[in-house]
């Protein structure tokens, strides 16, 4: 055997080695359990497996063909409210009933290297590599009949919008939340066109993994402002986490800010539950702790609290990847009250109390999950209900209940992802769909329902 053949066979061996590994290195890690079983008060909570690579398994995003729509939970129906939008994202429904639709995307992101590459694929992918509109739209369904035969723009990146997400008004004042700041106008509903740009209340951390920023109005008349963390586990610091992974209270008279709770990774939907008037958000969790860990999470929050991000999730569970950290503030940390499933990217949050879809649907919470792309198989990717019971706390025993399926093709692709969702003048519930771009209109048929609601209150 000649030195050169030698040599090529050592090459060739060496080749096969290196691509065993690769490919090892590179499966995506599979789930072991049902996305439901790591749902609930109580969810199965198991070992972490760490990922140097992280599993993808995005949905590609195909878009609705002609005619076709989501599947509706027995005793709902559902309709197109608004079609021919550019990435919805989030709505707001005035006090009028005019709808008020974000149709936004994530700011130019900056940043290389494997989580640059990551983010790229998935956002082309998911239908996301898109600019932003930078569009508020306003729609109108005057005659009643479930779709909106009236739009116009309301503001637009003459405004000075810029990746805007949530909206809220109070008073004669329309608050806007832009990736980076807070900014307002002056309107009066039944207004269909803002001119001029807005008045900036407070700066906001901008741009990260994480650009999208609810507001609402809280219980003490102050604004409550989402802000999700800069990365995954603050691997590019904690100083690039500045008021980041928080809600923000803002006093929009003196213009001032503080964090209301901390330690909420991607903290997104907002919402104040009527019966309490508690504050409630749907978080997102961290990635790369393999397809069944760890859950997003629904909860009540309260001033101070804190859920550990990035040193612990699930109220004291150790992410051991996070150097160096900090066991001292396990004792602090506070457990979230509903897991939603694994990396089921929980968006929208609406409670019950302004909907009329039924005694099943009477009491509790609507989520949209706008589906997974760290997990195999995917997971999300519907809007779902969470029973409460007479606690205004999630039902003990009760997992996420579909209401609006079919998102996914036979093929597993994206026709459509949900996000916000939204009560109608009349009782449906709107659900924004960034993929389809459009609004869908889910409303009771007065069939049967589902299944009665719980009214346990026994403790878990």
């Amino acid at each position: 055997m000649t030195k050169m053949r030698k040599i090529l066979i050592s090459l060739a061996a060496v080749a096969v080695v290196l691509a065993i590994a690769g490919w090892f290195a590179l499966r995506p890690d599979r789930a072991e359990l049902d996305a439901n079983a790591v749902a609930g008060r109580v969810p199965k909570m198991t070992t972490p497996r760490v990922e140097s690579i992280p599993t993808i398994g995005v949905a590609k995003a195909v878009g609705w063909p002609q005619g076709a729509k989501p599947v509706a939970a027995t005793g709902l129906q559902v309709n197109g409210f608004a079609e021919g939008l550019d990435h919805p994202r989030w709505l707001y429904r005035l006090p009028n009933g005019d709808v008020l639709v974000a149709e936004t995307n994530s700011p130019p992101r900056d940043g290389g290297g494997i989580t640059g590459w990551v983010m790229n694929i998935l956002m082309k992918r998911a239908g996301a590599a898109v600019p932003s509109a930078d569009r508020i739209t306003l729609l109108r369904d005057a005659n009643g009949d479930g779709v909106a035969e009236q739009r116009s723009v309301l503001l637009d990146a003459s405004n000075g919008l810029a990746s805007p997400f949530g909206m809220v008004l109070v008073g004669d004042m329309l608050y806007v939340a832009n990736h980076n700041a807070l900014i307002r106008f002056p309107f009066k509903p039944g207004e269909t066109k803002i001119t001029g740009k807005g008045e900036k209340v407070v700066d906001l951390p901008g741009g990260g993994n994480h650009w999208t920023r609810d507001v609402i109005l809280g219980p003490e008349g102050t604004l409550l402002v989402s802000v999700g963390s800069s990365s995954n586990i603050a691997e590019n610091g904690l100083d690039a986490e500045k008021n980041r992974a928080t809600i923000l209270e803002v006093n929009p008279e003196t213009k001032s800010v503080r964090i209301m709770a901390a330690g909420l990774r991607n903290p997104v939907g907002l919402a104040i539950n009527p019966t309490s008037k508690r504050l409630w958000a749907v978080v997102n969790e961290r990635d790369m702790l393999g397809s069944d860990m760890p859950p997003d999470y629904l909860t009540q929050v309260n001033f101070g609290d804190f859920y550990g991000w990035p040193w612990n999730y699930w109220g004291g569970y150790v992410d051991k990847r996070v150097t160096p950290g900090r066991p001292d503030l396990l004792e602090y940390t506070a457990r979230p009250d509903f897991g939603l499933g694994p990396h089921v990217a929980p968006l929208g949050l609406t409670f019950a109390q302004d909907l009329n879809l039924g005694a099943n649907y009477a009491n509790g919470a609507f989520i949209g999950l706008h589906g997974s792309w760290n997990r195999v198989p995917v997971s999300g990717y519907k809007v779902v209900f969470v029973p409460f019971d007479k606690r205004a706390l999630p039902a003990k025993g009760v997992k996420p209940i579909d209401v609006l399926t079919g998102f996914l093709n036979a093929k597993g692709e994206a026709m459509g992802r949900p996000v916000g969702v939204t009560a109608d003048r009349t009782g449906a519930l709107l659900v924004a769909d960034d993929v389809g771009n459009r609004i869908w209109r889910v409303s009771a048929t007065g069939a049967a329902q589902l299944r009665a609601q719980p009214e346990s209150s026994d403790k878990p």
